[in-house]
């Protein structure tokens, strides 16, 4: 039976996702047009056309899953207004769970994604006009051999988010930067039970690209009782429930800051984004029991 239902939940993932691909595509073709207020208007309509995707998901997850969403706590939310999202990862079902858990509260999720995807045939185009922020690093080494590009990347990263000062955004990160696994767990020798360490550079940059945009940051915190899923086993129905919570907060000022050329910035960051993964253990620990 469980074979059964994830094939049919796979085909209607499939067909969903086929469906709505083609008014994307051709909205983002329209989209190209270099009018602001036209592209604005636009970038609405490729929201909702993004948000029925999730809607059709979920149904999909009512039929043939029958996995239940326990909430331990919901703040009160608005799609009208603009959030930096983030959230422990272990596994692919994680990002399921998201889309059904905060769609109609929060605007559509997005999340950043290297400049070079952008010129990714078809998916590239769709990724620009559904206003996924792309974003533009050099490594160390790059900046030590091309010094007067200094900064450069966290300008040119900026540059590309003025878009959301016009509409309502979130924005997803994984702090953790990958899915756990206890192979990643004994190899980083992680001080958290169910947690990888936490990479303050990706978050930090994100906060320093967007200050000024953003009005609160979601800090949601997923715990699968049965452990952790593989996406079949979850579009299968042999997961029965996830809790979830989600926490509220501001965005403090000194969170925005220089994180690779401030080191006083980035000690006090590194620290502020440890206290956090410290708690949300304790909290994981406390929706275990």
């Amino acid at each position: 039976m469980s074979f059964i239902k994830g094939f049919l939940a796979g085909i209607g993932y499939l067909i969903n996702t086929i469906f709505w691909v083609v008014p994307i595509v051709l909205l983002a073709i329209l989209k190209l047009v270099p009018i602001t207020s036209w592209q604005t208007a636009i970038s609405y309509l490729l929201d909702g056309c993004a948000g029925y995707w999730v809607r059709l998901n979920t149904l999909n997850q009512h039929i043939f899953s029958g996995t239940k969403i326990e909430i331990i706590n919901m703040p009160q939310l608005s799609p009208k207004q603009w959030y930096m999202v983030i959230s422990n990862h272990q596994s692919w079902v994680d990002i399921l769970i998201l889309q059904r858990l905060l769609r109609g509260q929060i605007p559509f999720l997005k999340f950043f994604l290297k400049q070079q995807l952008i010129y990714v045939p078809i998916i590239g185009l769709a990724w620009w006009a559904l206003d996924f922020p792309f974003m533009k690093r050099y490594s160390r080494d790059f900046l030590a051999k091309n010094p007067h590009l200094k900064g450069k990347d966290v300008e040119a990263t900026k540059l590309s988010c003025q878009k959301f000062k016009l509409k309502p955004v979130s924005v997803m990160n994984f702090v953790e930067g990958t899915r756990f696994t206890r192979t990643k767990w004994n190899k980083q020798q992680s001080p958290h039970q169910d947690l990888l360490k936490a990479r303050a550079g990706g978050l930090a940059f994100a906060l320093n690209a967007m200050s000024g945009t953003l009005d609160k940051m979601v800090d949601v915190t997923i715990v699968y009782p049965q452990g952790i899923p593989s996406f079949w086993q979850f579009i299968s129905g042999q997961v029965a429930s996830v809790k979830v919570n989600v926490a509220l907060n501001e965005i403090d000022e000194n969170l925005i800051g220089d994180y690779e050329n401030d080191m006083a910035f980035k000690q006090n960051f590194q620290q502020w984004v440890n206290q956090r993964w410290a708690d949300k253990q304790t909290l994981i620990n406390s929706m275990k029991g």
